[in-house]
């Protein structure tokens, strides 16, 4: 969105990525301190039509900046907070953390109806009358930029199923596992694409059950390395207990690639309205593996039919268009800049 609205990014962690010149760009150093002074320079910097918080830390943050510097009453009723995950996902902490974001932020953007269904009555109760849901979405133009790159080999017939996400406890990958060895032929591979303090016992058990040679745990990568990761796999399955919007699983889709998925609230909103998705408790490895060896059987062309169903999915549901087009809905709702006709109303009248 950098060549339609003005961006700032302020962070309290120092960016290490490359600049993007269209994005303004306030680095923290990883103290409060640098973040406070990062903050204070990017206000002065502009005047801004929003202010967007994505994470419980920067939530309470921005609060705290806007009292040390008296900026509450000119910072909070442009604020904007979006919650990325369930309930049950966040820790006790960054659940305490929320209480105030959700009292005193302007609107509170939930990224699913699944994820907001999983908040306590209290909390909805907070942000009632600001809460909005929209869903996380992917870059699909990205995504077929990299796939343009990408070709499996016709020769390879080698089925490959893989995995994308944090290598943790809520992921569940040891049911994955489990699952793959049930139906392992010695001619499949099992790719595990993300890191996590769980990969070490995840490649134990691998050698524990003779998988060393077909199980590949990638490490973090590129988000286009994932792309190819998901382009040349034959199935993608997530196992996980909980999730706001898997973006990962959408990503896969958006890759034209089968998947079966864990039965949560979350898979449910995407698996909603098509039959080709199969939804398995996730703790069932038995069911788990029954899938897998249903997807193995089937011919390439029909998985790539049921690839190219997914793919339509992620088109008319959970496109970048379709996000952009309802946090729009959102940002409308907060009070023009006083005086001046803002940034947002230039774009949409022009």
């Amino acid at each position: 969105m950098a060549n339609q609205r003005e961006i700032t990014i302020c962070t309290y962690f120092k960016i290490t990525s490359e600049p993007v010149h269209e994005i303004d760009e306030f680095s923290g150093d990883n103290t409060l301190r640098g973040f406070l002074r990062a903050f204070k320079a990017a206000i002065q910097a502009k005047e801004y039509d929003v202010i967007h918080a994505h994470v419980p830390h920067t939530g309470v943050l921005l609060l705290l900046a806007t009292l040390a510097f008296g900026l509450f009453s000119r910072v909070m009723p442009i604020s904007v907070y979006t919650v990325q995950n369930s309930y049950q996902n966040y820790k006790p902490r960054n659940r305490l953390m929320m209480l105030p974001i959700f009292f005193f932020f302007k609107e509170v953007v939930f990224c699913s109806n699944a994820c907001l269904a999983s908040f306590p009555a209290f909390y909805r109760w907070l942000c009632r009358g600001k809460a909005h849901v929209v869903q996380n979405a992917v870059d699909l133009e990205r995504i077929d930029r990299t796939l343009a790159r990408t070709e499996k080999d016709p020769l390879d017939s080698q089925f490959r199923v893989v995995s994308i996400g944090r290598i943790i406890k809520i992921k569940n990958p040891n049911v994955l596992l489990k699952a793959f060895n049930q139906v392992n032929d010695q001619n499949s591979q099992l790719v595990y694409v993300g890191e996590g303090d769980l990969r070490p016992q995840l490649t134990q058990a691998a050698e524990e059950l003779g998988l060393k040679e077909q199980v590949e745990l990638t490490g973090l990568v590129g988000r286009d390395e994932v792309f190819k990761h998901a382009a040349e796999a034959d199935l993608f399955v997530s196992t996980s207990l909980g999730e706001g919007l898997p973006v990962a699983v959408e990503e896969a889709m958006a890759c034209y690639c089968p998947v079966i998925l864990s039965d949560i609230p979350p898979h449910r909103e995407i698996a909603e309205g098509v039959d080709i998705i199969p939804l398995i408790h996730p703790n069932d490895v038995e069911g788990f593996a029954r899938e897998i060896q249903r997807f193995r059987e089937m011919s390439i062309a029909e998985r790539r039919e049921i690839g190219n169903k997914c793919r339509e999915v992620i088109e008319k549901r959970f496109s970048l268009s379709i996000m952009h087009a309802n946090l729009e809905v959102v940002y409308k709702r907060l009070p023009p800049r006083q005086g001046v006709k803002s940034t947002m109303e230039k774009a949409v009248s022009r």
